[in-house]
């Protein structure tokens, strides 16, 4: 017989300031929405482990949507005119715009790196919206990675970009996944990366907001102990300054969970979601 997985991508029109919006979507299962966001200058690819596993597919309806510029989302009309910085107001609205466009009551938003700092944002401004919170590999600031150097015409963006990010990754993780996640990130399209590392780095500066956090949406963060951009110490600060929040420091994994170390990362994720299935 195939062996064919059970995702299946769906492209879905999503209007945002005027704008309309072709985005390309993967999902998987069903059960409570668990939609999945990837880190800068990727795309869903990142979490085909996820949505393949049957423990979590079971009981979660898992869609993981390229951003727009992102995989097989174009980028808007115009997008040649002006340089690409995404911001967390956009950002945090047109995920929420996806999640209402698709008809998700309140699922749950699981993000790595920029996903999951982006996480901090939907608890501020659309706690009602959501069941939980899963912030992979995040913090309140992370500073130092929005470089002028990575759009030089001399290099060759995708591989400096992906070079760059290699090193995030952890010795245990499996050379196999690590150079497909290394292949992502060679894959994205010009601009893209840098652009994703203004909201990162710049925009994304939440050290004066984090005390308004309510608490009343559940909110998990989980690092990994080889991750210098967001290490385990940079979000442990936060968690504790999150009310309600839960800090999981995870073994032997680096800055990409979800597609270097599947495995491993799937032993922390289990009792999350178990938790989560349990939250009304």
């Amino acid at each position: 017989m195939a062996n064919i997985e059970p995702i299946t991508g769906r492209y879905i029109h999503v209007p945002y300031a005027g704008e309309d919006y072709r985005v390309f979507y993967e999902e998987a299962g069903q059960g409570i929405p668990l939609v999945c966001l990837h880190t800068a200058g990727t795309d869903s690819r990142e979490w085909r482990h996820q949505l393949c596993d049957p423990d979590i597919n079971g009981s979660f309806r898992v869609i993981a949507l390229d951003l727009p510029r992102h995989g097989k989302s174009i980028p808007p009309t115009g997008w040649w005119k002006e340089e690409y910085r995404l911001t967390a107001t956009f950002y945090s609205e047109f995920v929420m715009a996806f999640c209402r466009e698709l008809g998700l009551e309140r699922p749950v938003i699981m993000g790595s790196s920029m996903g999951g700092n982006i996480c901090l944002h939907l608890a501020l401004n659309f706690e009602q919206d959501v069941r939980a919170l899963i912030a992979i590999e995040a913090c309140e600031y992370s500073p130092g990675w929005w470089l002028d150097w990575l759009s030089n015409p001399h290099m060759h963006g995708g591989e400096v970009s992906a070079t760059s990010v290699y090193g995030l990754m952890a010795p245990h993780s499996p050379e196999e996944y690590r150079r497909e996640t290394w292949w992502y990130y060679a894959q994205s399209g010009p601009g893209i990366f840098k652009g994703d590392l203004y909201f990162y780095s710049v925009d994304h500066d939440f050290r004066n907001l984090v005390d308004r956090l309510s608490g009343r949406v559940p909110m998990y963060f989980m690092t990994g102990v080889y991750d210098f951009a967001c290490t385990p110490e940079m979000t442990e600060n936060t968690a504790r300054k999150v009310k309600g929040s839960e800090c999981i420091i995870m073994e032997e994994i680096g800055h990409f969970p979800m597609c270097e170390n599947p495995v491993t990362f799937k032993r922390y994720l289990m009792p999350v979601l178990a938790k989560i299935r349990e939250t009304r």
